[in-house]
Formats: structure tokens, C-alpha cells, sequence
């Protein structure tokens, strides 16, 4: 993650906004922070800007043999697997946006696609799945483990099988 700060002088002239505009489209923004401050006796808008610079995705390997390197996991996982593996892609989006983290940052399309076969979310299961070691476990895992029912009515864990 990276952080550039913009300062633009209230009623500055098009060329300061228009070059915070060029970087803002030119990256990928987590997120601004604006605040109105006094510099010098003048007043002017202070934009610390969080980010991430580009990415520029290596090849994938089946990418010379004429493949996208996506893959559709609908047509891969079991239609149970893959009701999980939505449901655990909205946990992963909720955790990168409170973490300020681009979700793959927090598990890939592909650690969740193994998490979504398994039969029980524990942190020992967790660990047998190749990328995640135990600082991730630590990290996120809480909040991919399902809770142990309050009540037989409760909805809000991961369906598992």
C-alpha cells in the first residue's frame, strides 16, 4: 500500500485538481481522506490518498496455450461448494474493506474455492490449504469459522455440505 497527499489551494486553478484527477484514475484507491486546512494564511483542501499501484499481472501459464488463466468456479465446484464459495467471497469482501486490503490480499478466488469443499471451516483445516499458513489463519481466519449455533435457527454461518 502506498500514500501520496495532495494539498490543493481553495480556488486553485483546474491544472492541481485535474493532476490529483489523472492519479486518482491511473491507480487503484482504497481510500481518501480529506480535510480543509490553513497553510501560510491560506486555506486549502489536504487529500491523503491511500493506494496501490497498478497491477501489472504476470502471464498466466496457460496463457501461452491460448487459455484466460480465469477460472469459472460455478462450472468447477459442486453447486453446494459454490453457494459456500459465494457466500465466503462476501466474508472476504467485508474483511478487506475493514482491513483496507484488496480481497485477494486477504484469501485468493482459489483458497476459497478449497475452503468452499471443505466439510467443516476449523483453523486446522484451514492450514492444509495451500497459500494459507498460520499469520493468515491468525489474521482472518476468525471470521471464516463458523460460530457455533446459538440456536437451531440460526442462519448467518457458512452452509456446510
Amino acid at each position: 500500500m502506498q500514500i501520496k497527499i495532495f494539498n490543493i489551494p481553495v480556488g486553485a486553478d483546474e491544472g492541481a485538481v485535474e493532476e490529483m484527477n489523472h492519479f486518482l484514475r491511473a491507480n487503484k484507491i482504497i481510500d481518501i481522506k480529506k480535510e480543509l486546512a490553513a497553510m501560510d494564511g491560506n486555506s486549502c483542501w489536504t487529500f491523503c490518498i491511500t493506494y496501490m499501484l497498478p497491477n501489472r499481472p504476470a502471464e498466466p501459464d496457460n496463457a501461452r496455450l491460448g487459455g484466460s488463466g480465469k477460472v469459472d468456479y460455478k462450472e468447477v465446484l459442486e453447486p453446494t461448494a459454490f453457494e459456500r464459495f459465494s457466500q465466503l467471497r462476501k466474508i472476504r469482501k467485508k474483511v478487506a474493506e475493514d482491513e483496507a486490503v484488496p480481497a485477494f490480499a486477504v484469501f485468493t478466488d482459489a483458497e476459497l474455492a478449497e475452503m468452499a469443499k471443505l466439510e467443516e471451516i476449523t483453523p486446522a483445516s484451514l492450514e492444509k490449504i495451500p497459500g494459507i499458513g498460520k499469520k493468515k489463519i491468525e489474521k482472518y481466519g476468525n471470521a471464516f469459522v463458523p460460530a457455533e449455533p446459538k440456536n437451531s435457527d440460526e442462519t448467518d454461518r457458512i452452509p456446510n455440505g
